[in-house]
C-alpha cells in the first residue's frame, strides 16, 4: 500500500501493527521525513503511548494532522481467569465484536510466553483441539494481532514485571498461515527493534501443515517455525488433521526441509505431537515418527492431549508413564524430544482448549455440540471445508 492509499483512507487508519516500511510510507505521503515513523513506534511500543498527543517529541502541528488522520487502537481486552500455576487467560474484542482468546505463560521469572491467535476461530478440524470444534468467522487483521501482545505488556508493565514480552507463539485460535499477509507484518513488528524487539528464535508461527505458505514464509522471514504434525502415517493424520488430505506427510516435511535451508545450519523446527490414548501413542507409532522425521533438523514437543468439551471421539490423555515411554523411544532414536508441562488446563487455557465468543460461519459449533453423545469408536460427519477464498475472508 503507497503513502497516498494510506492517507486517502476514509476512516482513522490505525498505526497499531504497522510495520516499519508501512509507517515510513504513511508520513512521506503526508509530505514528512520518515524517521517520523521511528519517533512513533518508540511511543506506541517502548513507552506503551496510545494518545498521540502525548507523543511530544512530534510538533504540534504533525500531531493534529495525524489526529485527523489516524489512531493507535489495540482491541479491547477482558481478563477471564488467573490459573492455579500463573497463567493468565483474556478475550480479545474485534471490531466486529467477534472475541479470540490471548494466553500469558509465565515461566518462574524467566519468560514470559504469550500465545496469541490469528483467526476468529479456526477453519481446520483438527479432530482433538476444541477451537475448531467452535467453527470459523474470519481472519483478525495485524493491529488486533499485536494488539494482544501491546495489551498483554501493558498489564505486566502495570504489574511491575520489567521482562515484558519475551517469547510470542501463533499457537492460539486460527490458522496463522491462512492469514499470512497479517501475520508476516505481525512478526515484522515483533522482531523490530523499535518495537518489541524479540528475537526471531523467539517468535513461532505454527501451521497444520499449510504446505504452499511454507515456502512462501521462507521467501518472506526466517521466524521460528512449528509444525504440528500429530502423527507419522498419511491414513492416520488424514482422520487427526483432515488438510494431511491436501497436503501429505511427504510434501509438508519436504516444505520443512526447505524452510530450515532459509533460517540457517544452526536452527530447527518444532514438531508439535499431540499424544492420545490408544490412538497415536503406541511403540510402533513412535518408531515410525523416528523414522519419517530422520534426517530432518527438528526437535519434538510431545504434548498429552488435553481434554474439551463437546468431543465426541471421547479422546484421553495417556498416563504419565507412556507419555515418558514414547519420548524415551524418540530420545534412543537420536531426536530432542521434550514433553510439554501441562498449563493453565483449570481454566481451558492449555494447547488445544481455546474457543472464544463468536458467530460460527461454518454452522460447525452446533454439529458438534448435538454428536457430543457420541462414542469415540463412532465416525463424526464430514464438516464443511471453506475454499481459498472463504478462508481469506
Amino acid at each position: 500500500m503507497s503513502g497516498g492509499d494510506l492517507q486517502m483512507s476514509q476512516t482513522p487508519l490505525n498505526l497499531l501493527g504497522m510495520p516499519r516500511h508501512d509507517l515510513e510510507a504513511f508520513f512521506v505521503g503526508l509530505g514528512e521525513k520518515p524517521y517520523r515513523a521511528s519517533q512513533v513506534m518508540k511511543w506506541i511500543y517502548h513507552s506503551g503511548v496510545a494518545d498521540i498527543d502525548a507523543m511530544t517529541d512530534i510538533s504540534k502541528t504533525l500531531r493534529r494532522r495525524l489526529q485527523d488522520t489516524a489512531e493507535v487502537r489495540a482491541p479491547g481486552f477482558v481478563p477471564l481467569r488467573r490459573a492455579a500455576d500463573g497463567v493468565v487467560k483474556w478475550l480479545a474484542y474485534t471490531d466486529r465484536g467477534q472475541a479470540v482468546e490471548t494466553v500469558l505463560i509465565p515461566d518462574g521469572g524467566r519468560r514470559n510466553t504469550l500465545c496469541i491467535s490469528s483467526q476468529v476461530g479456526c477453519v481446520l478440524d483438527c479432530s482433538f483441539c476444541a477451537t475448531g470444534k467452535q467453527g470459523f468467522n474470519g481472519n483478525l487483521d495485524r493491529a488486533e494481532i499485536v494488539g494482544q501482545v501491546w495489551q498483554a505488556a501493558q498489564h505486566l508493565a502495570a504489574t511491575g514485571d520489567t521482562r515484558g514480552i519475551t517469547n510470542v507463539v501463533f499457537m492460539g485460535m486460527g490458522e496463522p498461515l491462512f492469514n499470512f499477509d497479517a501475520v508476516v507484518d505481525a512478526v515484522d513488528v515483533l522482531m523490530d527493534h523499535l518495537a518489541f524487539g524479540i528475537s526471531k528464535r523467539r517468535v513461532t508461527v505454527s501451521t497444520a501443515g499449510v504446505v504452499p505458505r511454507i515456502y512462501d514464509l521462507a521467501a518472506r522471514t526466517d521466524v521460528s517455525l512449528a509444525v504440528s504434525l500429530h502423527a507419522p502415517r498419511d491414513e492416520l493424520r488424514n482422520e487427526l488433521v483432515p488438510i494431511n488430505r491436501k497436503y501429505p506427510i511427504a510434501e509438508l516435511l519436504a516444505a520443512c526441509r526447505h524452510y530450515l535451508g532459509r533460517i540457517g545450519p544452526r536452527r530447527t523446527i518444532t514438531i508439535e505431537y499431540t499424544l492420545i490414548e490408544g490412538v497415536n501413542d503406541s511403540a510402533d507409532d513412535a518408531r515410525d515418527l523416528a523414522r519419517v522425521l530422520r534426517g530432518l533438523r527438528c526437535k519434538v514437543n510431545l504434548i498429552p492431549f488435553n481434554p474439551f468439551p463437546n468431543d465426541a471421539r471421547g479422546y484421553r490423555r495417556p498416563s504419565a508413564d507412556h507419555v515418558l515411554r514414547f519420548q524415551s523411544h524418540l530420545l534412543d532414536a537420536g531426536f530432542a524430544a521434550m514433553v510439554r508441562t501441562t498449563r493453565g488446563d483449570d481454566i481451558d487455557a492449555a494447547c488445544g482448549q481455546l474457543t472464544g465468543r463468536f458467530l460460527d460461519r461454518t454452522r460447525r459449533r452446533g454439529r458438534y455440540a448435538a454428536s457430543s453423545s457420541a462414542t469415540r469408536n463412532e465416525r463424526i460427519p464430514a464438516v464443511h471445508r471453506l475454499a481459498d477464498d472463504e478462508v481469506a475472508a
